[in-house]
């Protein structure tokens, strides 16, 4: 690299490691979850939060400072954070409890599965920093989270797209029955869908975004974000992308998909900010095989199956190719090659 290409590029610093995920200039807003759980509590006095030390970077530091009394801060121990979530579930409570993904899955994984999930007592678990939004390393990115908590039966699993999907998300997994794990965007959080005209989250439903006749996306989180970006970038060269989005993973909502990728030949593509094992792909793979629907091309453009690097988010979405620009990229070759 030249030194004067260098000079024009911004120096990215340790902070870009746990940076925003919006883009340049997006619009956001700041705490979606927190401020969402308690304007639901404010009227549910059975609901509590409830956290592994981290309350601060979840977001439910705003409900402790509205309801001290229904706030438990349980240490560093996150196995004893879902034992008691699970106990207070027992007593009528409706618990929520925030860690990060990678310590809420991975190391309590058991106690999700036998305290929680196996007496469906009515958990919810939100998590943040889910695959790729921290550069802080394998110790911290829940690449895998999906494919680990898929295999909990009778365990519903969301995964937002931005702050709406989040604000209306906290209300509908309060009130459904059962288990539930969500993972979290926190901080300030990009605003995308009040954008689309009509869109509402709704808990099992998968909704159309943008039609396209070349390309159908099926995507969750924040891939959802940068495959409407790359939609609109691909339509400046005659190309029709569909967007999919399917914030609920478990259960798919099947019938939604089966019917986009039967609707008219294209390439399908799964977009996940997930390991391409075990994730969205995989399970929109198995519904389609099942269903005997068979798309035009279809490809994954998922996290790779590997322990990924430390470093700056904008860097690392580059290098495993989920960023606007390299994902667009991909796409477009996959077109040319079809």
């Amino acid at each position: 690299m030249s030194q004067a290409v260098a000079e024009k590029k911004p120096r990215l610093t340790t902070s870009a490691m746990i940076a925003s995920i919006a883009s340049e200039g997006q619009r956001t807003k700041a705490a979606p979850f927190g401020k969402a759980l308690v304007e639901y509590a404010a009227s549910r006095p059975e609901v509590v939060g409830m956290t592994a030390d981290l309350a601060k970077y979840t977001d439910l530091h705003l409900f402790a400072q509205a309801y001290p009394e229904r706030f438990f801060q349980m240490g560093m121990a996150e196995q004893l954070l879902m034992g008691a979530a699970g106990g207070l579930a027992k007593e009528g409570r409706v618990p929520f409890a925030t860690t990060y993904a990678v310590f809420g899955t991975r190391r309590a994984y058991d106690f999700i599965h036998q305290v929680i999930a196996e007496e469906n007592l009515n958990v919810k678990i939100c998590c943040a920093l889910p695959g790729l939004t921290t550069g802080y390393g394998p110790s911290h990115q829940a690449t895998e989270d999906l494919a680990m908590m898929r295999g909990v039966p009778g365990l519903t699993i969301v995964d937002p797209c931005d702050a709406l999907d989040i604000e209306q998300a906290v209300p509908q997994i309060a009130e459904h029955p059962g288990p539930v794990y969500m993972r979290l965007l926190r901080g300030q959080v990009p605003l995308v869908l009040d954008e689309i005209e009509g869109y509402r989250f709704e808990l099992g439903k998968a909704k159309m975004l943008r039609e396209g006749a070349d390309v159908l996306v099926i995507s969750s989180g924040i891939l959802t974000m940068r495959a409407l970006e790359v939609a609109a970038d691909l339509q400046r060269d005659n190309v029709g992308v569909a967007v999919l989005h399917c914030p609920t993973i478990k259960p798919l909502d099947e019938a939604t998909i089966v019917a986009a990728v039967g609707a008219r030949p294209r390439l399908v593509v799964v977009a996940e900010n997930h390991s391409v094992v075990g994730g969205l792909g995989e399970a929109v793979a198995s519904a389609l095989l099942r269903h005997r629907v068979q798309p035009a091309g279809f490809q994954l453009a998922g996290l790779p199956d590997a322990f990924l690097d430390a470093g700056a988010l904008p860097t690392l979405h580059d290098r495993y190719g989920i960023s606007r620009e390299v994902l667009g990229q991909r796409i477009r070759r996959w077109l040319a090659h079809d």
